[in-house]
């Protein structure tokens, strides 16, 4: 049964997305619906979740100011409460801003930005204890509010044809979510259904795509092929505390 979450400005869902409510909002949702309702379009989950509804939107101004981090900030703790409160193994927040990018590069240097100001504006919150703070680790994940969460970056500029998309976007998925798939033995075949589907759709396999725990998640988020020698630029709190102790104490 889906709970029915405070009011907010900025996080739709999507029967709330109309014309007369919000245009900007309906304009991007119908982008998105054009998108992923083609026939061929490979992610299965994403396809799920918009015929079932399951999904939330936000429309925030530029990528990494203030305003747009504390308006973030608030709809994915929305985002948590709605998507635990459902069934729905499927249900992703679609955060979308009014960037224009002028390259992968570009849009990745961004989405970093804007990671790293939402974790420093997490104060309150652990790091989620299943997942590693280190995007140099094999099981790291981004966490917000406790949770533990991959995202899936979406933009003009994407060399990926699955990842284009006519505005700036990311997409915020509850790792929690592939953790009830991966039990209930869906996530093995959906994600081969995905890859088949994707090398169709793209010409071949992401190469950047890895299992979690298998290789690494954070250049995954963005889009873009990076080899070896890429670092991640976020540090997260947990990370840097755990640092300075190994520079105090090179012993440690």
């Amino acid at each position: 049964m889906e709970i029915k979450v405070k009011h907010s400005d900025t996080y739709f869902l999507p029967e709330q997305i109309t014309a007369e409510n919000n245009l900007r909002a309906w304009q991007i949702n119908q982008e998105f619906i054009r998108k992923v309702d083609t026939t061929e379009y490979p992610c299965v989950g994403a396809k799920a979740a918009f015929n079932t509804k399951q999904y939330r939107l936000g429309v925030y101004d530029r990528m990494g100011v203030e305003e747009s981090t504390a308006a973030l900030a608030r709809d994915l703790k929305l985002y948590i409460e709605d998507s635990l409160g459902t069934d729905c193994n499927y249900m992703s927040m679609i955060a979308v801003f009014e960037d224009k990018v002028d390259s992968e590069i570009d849009f990745e240097k961004k989405l970093w930005e804007q990671l790293q100001q939402l974790h420093d504006a997490d104060v309150d919150a652990e790091w989620d204890p299943s997942v590693s703070s280190d995007p140099s680790d094999p099981n790291f994940s981004f966490s917000f509010n406790g949770y533990a969460f991959f995202v899936v970056g979406l933009h003009p500029q994407a060399s990926r044809r699955a990842r284009r998309f006519g505005f700036t976007a990311m997409a915020f998925n509850l790792h929690k979510q592939f953790e009830v798939l991966r039990d209930s033995g869906v996530y093995e075949k959906m994600k081969q259904t995905i890859r088949t589907r994707e090398n169709n759709y793209d010409g071949g396999i992401n190469p950047m795509l890895k299992d979690h725990g298998q290789g690494l998640e954070a250049p995954q988020y963005s889009g873009r092929e990076v080899d070896e020698s890429w670092k991640c630029p976020f540090l997260s709190k947990n990370r840097s505390m755990s640092e300075l102790a190994a520079l105090a104490n090179p012993h440690i």
